[in-house]
């Protein structure tokens, strides 16, 4: 636990980030990134609860923590975070618990049916979830569990998220970095083995700017795509071209509460940008 916390404290304020966590916790075992609402969400423990995985810390109370999530897998719930509900449940050691719920997942997705998410609701990047952003998310859920899709889930499965080859990527108009990460991710878990995407590689600023862009040759860098590009290169067994200037991109974007924003302009902080700056830095330190 120390070594990485003194790792990443190298290059971010990683004493701030858990200041930043820890006053964001309520009572229920959610956590909310607006600290004076009591409006504890899925989105922001989730999150919570993957930057404490990623430091190796273990989550204050996290019985109340299992509790919050389990209550949050209802009928009426968005797919996104269910699976980040029952993901968030694995990664706290309640596997078991997680496992108890998959009927309500099957009913909003179930490829055989050819069900891609019913209800999508809210998404992680687009304000409304696409059925590849629902796909992929559910798939790293399952495999977070342990469960197994039978060989006619996967070839629906991959059937579909075919439908958003675009170019030398996925995407909807065109191929875009978190689409293509997604994609990609989803059909190696499910254990096809798709051809290397150019689509990160041209996506990469160095120079004045680091971080990655979504479509390729295209300005300013923001931290999303540079998560999903640097999660990319990495599942296609690449390395970045400057490490040390993507660094210097998310050092950037710490704000004085100690969370992140997402872009070098004004912002504000919230739980998803703050995992995503670290996990970033995670990956590049290996590099420097």
């Amino acid at each position: 636990m120390g070594s990485k916390l003194a790792e990443l404290g190298r290059y971010v304020n990683v004493n701030g980030v858990m200041d930043y966590i820890e006053k964001r916790r309520h009572d229920d075992g959610g956590y909310c990134f607006v600290s004076v609402l009591n409006d504890t969400n899925v989105n922001d423990t989730y999150y919570a609860v993957k930057i404490h995985d990623l430091l190796g810390m273990e989550v204050p109370e996290k019985e109340k923590t299992v509790e919050f999530l389990e209550k949050a897998i209802q009928p009426q719930t968005a797919v996104v975070a269910i699976a980040m509900a029952l993901e968030g449940l694995a990664i706290l050691g309640a596997k078991d618990v997680a496992m108890e719920h998959l009927d309500i997942v099957f009913t909003k997705y179930n490829p055989l049916e050819g069900k891609f998410a019913v209800g999508l609701g809210g998404s992680e990047e687009f304000g409304t979830a696409t059925p590849l952003e629902a796909t992929y998310w559910v798939v790293k859920a399952f495999k977070a569990i342990g469960y197994k899709f039978s060989e006619e889930e996967k070839d629906a499965i991959r059937g579909f998220v075919m439908k958003f080859r675009n170019g030398n990527g996925y995407g909807v108009k065109q191929p875009t970095s978190t689409m293509t990460y997604q994609a990609l991710f989803t059909l190696r878990a499910l254990g096809y083995k798709p051809p290397k995407s150019p689509h990160f590689r041209n996506c990469e600023l160095c120079g004045d700017w680091g971080g990655f862009t979504e479509v390729p040759y295209s300005l300013p860098p923001y931290l999303e795509p540079t998560f999903y590009a640097t999660r990319g290169l990495e599942l296609q067994g690449e390395t970045p071209t400057c490490p040390r200037r993507h660094v210097w991109f998310i050092r950037q974007l710490q704000n004085s509460n100690g969370g992140f924003r997402r872009s070098l302009e004004l912002g504000i902080s919230n739980f998803q940008n703050t995992y995503r700056a670290l996990a970033v830095v995670d990956s590049m330190i290996k590099y420097l």
